[in-house]
């Protein structure tokens, strides 16, 4: 027998030595030829203030890059049915391995999206209950209320031989409720606010938003010949009063071209109130909220389902109590379930379920719709489906997770970072939280400023080498604010009484006037409920939350402000021309991009690519109004500056125009110096949007601001000077009612109102009211302990 001699160890294998990702030249948006390696299987933090380029590395770089490699893998046919994101731009990028994105996008805001259907538990309680439900109604499909119940009849042919017809019938059993269409809400139109019933359609008759004279949908009814439009509506026949309201689709030809003609109520129902509220433009928003009342659905009680569904049950609970439930209560009933024939199927969903309470969502219910869920929340719920996940050796890429936690919460996000990176997954984390920079294995610090003025690396290392560095975020980790030697006196007081919205239990609380108020807790504890419940926006309050901004790539900070206006004009007036002129979706725009600064090619079977247009060289005007100028500067020119340029250029000299100033400094104040003027609002990041709204509300008449975590994606050097922009509004004689977690805000505060003690049924009470010094002093809360253990004391 053959005895090994050579006791070494063999030499590592080729395949193991890949071991770092590797990018270099990066120069997506504003990176300048960035070059990292980040190494694999570890937890990589990427920090940096708010503008300097973390996303562009991350998400618009490495992530978009894998994912576009990935893509490339199947047919060219799947691939039409796929995004095709354009390759980044960057030099080299090796070592990819296939990237998972976890990002704070809103889920699908669809009105049968929930909770259950976003996640793979839906799907496992409506199989559950097909197999062990009392009595037995039918397969999955009828406990989904997305499904509804089908019955058919007819002939089929089968050509063998000599051809036959056959009596064929077709039935499927949903579990959609016919009422109303598995919504859960029926809606009441208000004809009112649809239209002036003593006006003729000519005159202007119909007030729906897009219904204006001269356009599609106003011709459709002024010239479908069904009735008179000179006549006024409220002396229409009953006949015309039915075509006109209630008319089922009819081909027609109006004005020369084939249409479907609808009653207005119809068309309203398909275009408008099919959408998820959430979802809407801001003016369409309004208009439903003021013309249609939502109410619970009489004919299944809200719960989506049809009687059949509702009527099976296992031990004596439904599939609609079920997802009624909050998730940890629904854990512990399925835990106390067992059947040999649902045996693999009852341990998934338990794996699934008890996933929700370990990343802090056990307080919601899986019938929660999936458009109110807030975007730290959405985040959570579409880790939920990876965290059971076999699969190793993948990227996950992570958008700040800790949005909407409370510190108390960030720990158990911690575990669940590491283990994901234990499982041999590469985790990358976009994070300005020191709790969770704090486990990195390895931090990258891009700056130094933002904008223009960020791009570049400015420290790779450790977390101690971070410490021990002069970068911002390195002087800036081990911040700590101070409990305020004084506080504000309230000048009033704003009574909230019997509040019970959602998970509050008829909550009574005074919150005082003209001061900074901070309303915390843990998250689910019902600080959203309380403060949006019950200080709706309307008559003297602006509420600024995290909902996204609406526009496509052609709106930017000039025109979503406002800021466009008065500078077109006083473009118009140096040089006596017309406003128009100056804007790149009017008169002006470059005929060749229609003013996008891009041209678009569709490469079929491959991905588009946007390609500068050459006419205008992505100026997306005329070269004719590029000759006019103002204090020397065009308007493409004018609109590549950052914030902080054009306000030295609007201040003062030739081109000094005090309404573009004042829009500039309020956008300076917010601390978005660094945006410049014509950067397409699809760019901005969730923290840098909700400012840009902050920017512009604060130049409303409103006396109580109330924000909803306006910390989101600052970075530490940043939360200094929101504080700062708080407190000038307190000081101007305004009340800010702000909700956050961060410990600086909570510290800064002249009164807190807490919120608890848990989540869900075990929060909707308030555990504490008072000054920052007597919840330290008195540690009787969660957010007591954490913040006496912030400020040191």
């Amino acid at each position: 027998m053959a005895e090994k001699t050579d006791a070494q160890s063999p030499a590592p294998h080729v395949a193991d030595s890949h071991d770092l990702i590797r990018v270099h030249g990066a120069r997506e948006n504003n990176l300048k030829d960035v070059s990292v390696e980040i190494p694999k299987r570890r937890l990589t933090v990427f920090t940096g203030v708010s503008g300097s380029g973390k996303s562009s590395l991350v998400f618009d770089t490495i992530a978009a890059e894998s994912r576009r490699l990935i893509n490339e893998t199947y047919s060219a046919f799947v691939q039409g049915f796929m995004p095709t994101p354009g390759r980044p731009e960057v030099d080299v990028l090796d070592g990819l391995t296939t990237a998972i994105i976890v990002d704070q996008q809103r889920m699908g805001a669809d009105p049968r999206s929930t909770v259950g259907t976003a996640t793979d538990a839906n799907a496992m309680l409506r199989i559950l209950f097909s197999r062990l439900g009392e009595p037995h109604i039918g397969p999955p499909s009828a406990f989904a209320f997305n499904v509804p119940s089908v019955r058919a009849s007819g002939a089929i042919t089968v050509e063998r031989g000599n051809s036959k017809a056959v009596k064929a019938t077709f039935t499927r059993t949903g579990g959609m409720c016919t009422h109303c269409e598995g919504r859960g809400t029926v809606t009441d139109l208000d004809l009112t606010q649809l239209f002036d019933d003593s006006k003729s359609l000519n005159e202007g008759a119909i007030t729906v938003p897009g219904y204006k004279g001269g356009g599609w949908n106003h011709r459709l009814y002024s010239e479908s010949g069904f009735y008179d439009p000179d006549k006024p509506i409220g002396k229409f026949t009953e006949q015309e009063r039915h075509d006109f309201l209630h008319r089922e689709p009819t081909r027609m030809k109006i004005a020369g071209i084939n249409m479907t003609y609808e009653g207005l109520i119809p068309r309203i129902r398909k275009s408008m109130l099919a959408k998820d509220k959430e979802a809407m433009q801001p003016h369409i928003r309004e208009f439903v909220e003021r013309a249609v009342t939502f109410t619970t659905c009489p004919g299944c009680d809200g719960t989506r389902l049809g009687e059949g569904a509702r009527s099976s049950k296992i031990k004596g609970i439904s599939i609609a109590d079920a997802c009624a439930m909050e998730i940890r209560d629904l854990a512990e009933w399925v835990g106390g379930l067992s059947h040999p024939s649902a045996a693999p199927l009852l341990t998934a969903l338990r794996q699934t379920l008890d996933s929700f309470t370990e990343i802090g969502l056990g307080y919601l219910s899986l019938d929660r719709p999936a458009g109110t869920l807030s975007g730290g929340e959405a985040q959570r719920v579409k880790m939920v489906r990876h965290l059971g996940s076999s699969l190793t050796d993948v990227t996950y890429v992570f958008d700040e997770p800790t949005i909407g936690l409370h510190p108390h919460d960030i720990q158990r996000m911690n575990d669940l970072l590491l283990r994901l990176r234990d499982k041999g997954n590469t985790v990358l984390v976009v994070e300005h939280k020191p709790e969770t920079i704090a486990i990195a294995d390895h931090v990258v610090d891009l700056g130094p400023g933002a904008g223009a003025g960020g791009g570049t690396v400015c420290f790779e290392g450790t977390v101690e080498e971070l410490r021990a560095g002069t970068t911002v975020t390195g002087r800036h980790l081990d911040d700590r604010a101070r409990l305020k030697d004084t506080v504000r006196k309230p000048t009033g007081t704003l009574e909230i009484r019997g509040a019970s919205a959602n998970n509050l239990r008829d909550v009574d609380v005074d919150v005082p006037l003209g001061v900074m108020v901070v309303v915390t807790g843990v998250a689910g504890s019902g600080k959203s409920s309380l403060v949006h419940g019950s200080i709706p926006a309307g008559a003297g309050v602006v509420s600024v939350d995290q909902s996204p901004i609406k526009g496509s790539r052609r709106s930017n900070p000039a025109t979503y402000t406002g800021l466009l206006e008065p500078v077109r004009k006083a473009f118009a007036k140096a040089n006596g021309v017309k406003p128009a002129l100056f804007s790149a979706n009017s008169e002006g725009a470059c005929p060749t991009c229609n003013g996008a600064g891009v041209v678009y090619l569709d490469l079929a079977v491959m991905a588009g690519v946007a390609a500068p247009c050459e006419d205008c060289e992505g100026k997306r005007f005329q070269p004719s109004v590029l000759e006019y100028r103002l204090g020397g500067k065009d308007i493409s020119e004018v609109l590549a500056m950052p914030v902080a340029e054009a306000r030295e250029f609007f201040g003062a000299g030739e081109a000094r125009t005090p309404a573009a100033r004042a829009v500039l400094d309020r956008l300076a104040d917010v601390g978005l110096g660094y945006l410049t003027l014509g950067q397409p609002l699809t760019t901005l990041s969730g923290g840098e949007r909700q400012r840009l709204k902050l920017a512009v509300h604060m130049a409303g008449k409103g006396g109580v601001y109330v924000l909803d975590e306006p910390t989101t994606g600052l970075h530490l050097a940043d939360v200094e000077q929101l504080l700062g922009l708080l407190d000038r509004l307190v000081d101007s004689g305004k009340s800010v009612i702000v909700i956050e977690h961060h410990q600086a805000v909570m510290a800064h505060a002249d009164w807190i109102v807490d919120l608890g003690p848990g989540a869900g049924h075990d929060g909707g009470r308030i555990v504490f009211e008072g000054t920052p010094a007597d919840l330290v002093a008195a540690r009787s809360t969660l957010t007591g302990e954490h913040l006496a253990a912030y400020v040191g004391a």
